[in-house]
């Protein structure tokens, strides 16, 4: 579970696939108890194990490995050597749940569509998968690559727009976002179990 506060912004260091899994290298300022062997990180909004990590040099580095399906259905897929992503480590019971409850696991791959001034902060369209456009509300809250974000406009064919505050564009991915980029995009929970529950009441009636 996490909070979609970003706590770094990591580097991809390298990438190796081995019979159907790949495994990424990653380095970011993360403390030594968030990557014990099988601790939970959220790298842009998935949630992946480390399983190993090196505490040695000027920076920790991790390994994190991902199956094929997570790497078809998140941007983990488009990743190389290099890229950026956003982290997070798992809440702990008693930390402080600044941001609102993230499962990271993605429900979908949306698109950036506009991205407008709005003095010193962002308004960015996105578009999301027609599935989820009835999980979307305004004012709702969005987890985007991981980063807890309001719902600040909902748009008649299904878009939605964030705000985006100049410290959150400066120290998560967002900053390098352009028109046409991918995002992972997972919904709140309270959402998914609200239209689970409809489901089965057409269904029974």
């Amino acid at each position: 579970m996490f909070t979609g506060l970003v706590r770094d912004f990591g580097t991809i260091e390298a990438l190796t696939d081995d019979n159907g899994v790949r495994r990424l290298t990653v380095s970011g300022n993360m403390a030594e108890q968030d990557l014990t062997l099988g601790a939970s990180v959220c790298h842009s909004g998935v949630c992946l194990t480390v399983v190993s990590s090196d505490l040695s040099g000027d920076k920790p580095t991790w390994d994190v490995e991902a199956v094929p399906e997570t790497l078809k259905l998140t941007s983990l897929g488009a990743l190389k050597a290099g890229d950026r992503v956003n982290l997070e480590p798992s809440l702990r019971l008693g930390d402080e749940l600044g941001g609102h409850l993230v499962f990271g696991h993605v429900d979908g791959l949306a698109e950036i569509v506009a991205i407008e001034p709005e003095g010193d902060s962002k308004r960015v369209t996105i578009r999301p998968p027609k599935d989820l456009v009835p999980l979307i509300a305004l004012k709702g809250s969005i987890c985007v690559d991981g980063i807890s974000l309001t719902v600040a406009g909902t748009l008649e064919n299904g878009d939605f727009q964030i705000a985006v505050i100049p410290h959150t564009w400066d120290v998560t991915s967002l900053g390098y976002s352009k028109v046409g980029d991918k995002v992972n995009l997972e919904v709140d929970m309270l959402a998914r179990y609200v239209a689970r529950q409809m489901q089965f009441a057409k269904t029974d009636h």
